[in-house]
């Protein structure tokens, strides 16, 4: 009688692993939601081939501080996160790198484009 060979975390097995692009997508609408305080039903995400890499592109909502705070208490912009172009350009690298992370893919860049703002006093979005 032979045993049967058991598998081990150690020992790599033979096949594929596919992550299709329906649970990328879901995968970078939930990052970039997070990141950008908006909900994920107004990110829109669609992925292109770059070189050989997945290259992400976004367009999104984003939750803001209205310009009346902004203008009475002007050190609660920086709280918040900074600029709408400042918090944009550091979205990128956050949203690529949870992205990367839960999905195991690697990406080669990042692009997001701010479709509008949803303002909050806290600049986030529930």
């Amino acid at each position: 009688m032979s045993e049967k060979s058991v598998p081990t975390p150690e020992r790599d097995l033979a096949g594929h692993n596919r992550i299709s692009t329906q649970a990328l997508t879901s995968v970078a609408k939930a990052a970039a939601a997070e990141v950008l305080a908006a909900p994920a039903a107004q990110v829109r995400v669609s992925w292109n081939d770059d070189d050989g890499l997945l290259a992400l592109s976004i367009s999104s909502a984003m939750g803001a501080l209205p310009l009346s705070t902004v203008g009475r208490d002007p050190v609660r912009l920086a709280a918040a996160g900074g600029s709408v172009l400042s918090r944009a350009t550091a979205a990128k690298a956050s949203i690529l790198k949870q992205v990367e992370h839960l999905s195991g893919s690697s990406l080669s860049r990042v692009d997001v484009r701010i479709s509008g703002l949803l303002l909050r006093e806290d600049g986030r979005v529930s």
